[in-house]
């Protein structure tokens, strides 16, 4: 950090005054960290920003000064003046950076007094979460929030100098804006000018970003504000943050190439060990069926396999009967474990909360026979199918699925994580990033009378219109240890193809113009190839800084349910608001 501009509260840093400044007056500022008497001596830990420096209080130098910190507690702020110190041999505090040294005070000023905290603020013991950010200025003075932003903060310096070295342009898009499709649920605004009419806060800028590329901009990049009405997760909050960006005249690799550059510069400032890029690229497909997921945790094995074969014509009416209505059979071997029924049963009720009706485990005993509850249904050479395509010894445990390709594959993803939480199949420091390319350009609604966009409605197809089941996308995703961090794809350029996938949606040519007119209407005028990517910042933060929740690397998040203990956010507003915004409410608001 840079020397603070002296004035009358500190003209040093508490956390960086070292040896070198042995003999010098100094003043620093902070809160008291911890106060210990020594029946004479008064020792202060005094904490600021850069980290903790020791001040001692002696009687006879400085009594005023004594007398005053004896009245010191946890978190009063103070800034105190004095000479700083070498510590004798036996007093130096390895655990500080600057425990070589002390400062003798000879001036005390006191700048504000502090309640008791509600939880320790000078360690990182657990603390229930509600508590955490209902007292979130006091949680925000602990060193683990102080050192997630401070990650968040060498993230964004990153990003922003790596993209403004390379052209970009950081360019703002509204906050107030029309609803748009595009996965979930807008939050809604209404219009004070413009009664019964309402703005959305946007899900992402996408179609604001494409607009500047039609706008001749080329190289557009934001670190946007995000809003998504949706259910919450650890890695989900109702705003969040992402890297925004997008390039003119581009193909996949140029867009995926610069996310890389980005990226490694990202994780080289942040110390972060992954392998330097290019990354690999895994087909969706692909990802689907060796590891149950779209956005697969490389870092450890328990591939999953087709087993279909195996099976053909077998006389075991469980797999047969899924694989004569087009189901598939697939497993994995878990290795050599030995698990009792109970959790057996577990990784069966795993399977069944995903869908599949489910699970046969299996295992191998020394002659190659199994110890299952299937055993008997299945013939010798069925296993040894099986075996020879998981690579069986004596000793593993193999676990089946029978069931439709996407149910199969969603629940035995599931188990191998569950795994891998169970036995620490993750060593520790590994990290795994992969990017997953050439996805489907729809699915099916939940109902399979229609269908949906994989990504958004605005990526490029790549196949034929008359299957819209077959048709691919020009998207991609990066995915870090199991998380996607990122994704984007090539936009459609021209109204005619955008007007095609609008109709596999059913917003036909009436209804795209109402909701989406601005777009055609630029599309029309010359729109040039493009694409972008968007990339989670939150999400990035949280794996850098080693944590498992989004909430802590934000300065004031929300809880799971979508409130702010901090402000009491969602909150009641007068019936006067309401009148004035033509919106009356028909639900009475919940307390607490």
């Amino acid at each position: 950090m840079r020397p603070p501009r002296a004035n009358a509260y500190r003209d040093a840093w508490a956390g960086e005054l070292g040896p070198g400044r042995v003999g010098e007056t100094v003043t620093v500022a902070g809160w008291v960290h911890r106060r210990r008497d020594h029946g004479g001596l008064i020792f202060i830990d005094l904490r600021d920003r850069s980290g903790i420096v020791q001040l001692v209080f002696n009687p006879d130098g400085a009594p005023e000064a004594h007398a005053e910190a004896e009245r010191l507690r946890s978190e009063f702020v103070v800034s105190a003046t004095g000479t700083v110190l070498e510590r004798e041999a036996g007093n130096v505090n390895p655990n500080l950076a600057t425990g070589e040294i002390e400062i003798g005070v000879a001036e005390l000023r006191r700048l504000a007094t502090s309640d008791t905290p509600p939880f320790p603020v000078d360690d990182d013991s657990p603390v229930d979460e509600l508590l955490r950010l209902s007292h979130r200025v006091l949680d925000l003075r602990r060193p683990a929030m102080q050192h997630a932003l401070a990650v968040r903060h060498t993230i964004l310096r990153a990003m922003r100098e790596h993209l403004n070295a390379r052209d970009f342009l950081d360019l703002e898009t509204p906050i107030l804006t029309r609803s748009t499709p595009e996965g979930a649920r807008d939050f809604l605004v209404p219009a004070r000018m413009n009664p019964g009419a309402w703005y959305a806060l946007p899900q992402s800028p996408q179609l604001f970003k494409q607009l500047l590329m039609m706008g001749g901009f080329e190289r557009y990049y934001q670190i946007a504000r995000c809003f998504r009405d949706e259910d919450l997760r650890g890695f989900r909050q109702p705003e969040f943050t992402q890297l925004d960006l997008e390039m003119s005249f581009v193909e996949e690799d140029d867009v995926i190439e610069i996310t890389e550059t980005t990226m490694a510069h990202v994780f080289e400032a942040a110390g972060f060990s992954v392998a330097p890029p290019p990354w690999p690229r895994l087909p969706f497909a692909e990802a689907m069926l060796r590891y149950g997921s779209d956005k697969p945790d490389l870092r450890f094995g328990l591939e999953i396999a087709e087993l279909g074969e195996a099976f053909a014509g077998t006389g075991f009416q469980v797999f047969s009967r899924v694989l004569d209505g087009g189901g598939v059979v697939r497993g994995l071997n878990a290795g050599a474990r030995e698990l009792p029924r109970r959790e057996l049963d577990e990784l069966t009720e795993v399977v069944r909360r995903f869908g599949a009706g489910g699970l046969v485990w299996a295992f191998v005993q020394e002659d190659g026979s199994w110890r299952s509850p299937a055993a008997k249904a299945l013939s010798d050479a069925e296993r040894a199918g099986v075996a020879e395509r998981l690579g069986a010894r004596p000793g593993d445990l193999l676990l089946l699925v029978a069931d439709t390709a996407a149910v199969a594959a969603q629940a035995l993803g599931e188990v191998r994580l569950e795994l891998s939480r169970r036995f620490g199949l993750v060593a520790e420091g590994a990290h795994q990033i992969t990017w997953v390319v050439d996805f489907p350009m729809f699915e099916p609604t939940d109902g399979g009378s229609g269908w949906t966009a994989l990504h958004h409605p605005f990526t490029a197809p790549l196949g034929d219109f008359s299957d819209p089941g077959a048709l691919q996308s020009r998207g991609y995703d990066l995915v870090l240890d199991g998380t996607e961090i990122g994704g984007g794809s090539i936009r459609i350029a021209t109204p005619e193809v955008q007007q095609q996938v609008f109709d596999v949606l059913g917003i036909g040519p009436e209804e795209a113009r109402a909701r989406f007119g601005f777009l055609l209407d630029a599309l029309r005028y010359g729109a040039p190839p493009h694409g972008g990517i968007a990339l989670g910042l939150d999400r990035i933060v949280a794996i850098l800084a080693g944590r498992d929740s989004i909430r802590d690397v934000i300065a004031f998040p929300k809880t799971a349910s979508g409130a702010d203990p901090l402000t009491g956010a969602p909150a009641p507003v007068d019936a006067e608001q309401l009148a004035e915004l033509g919106v009356k409410s028909l639900a009475p608001p919940r307390s607490g």
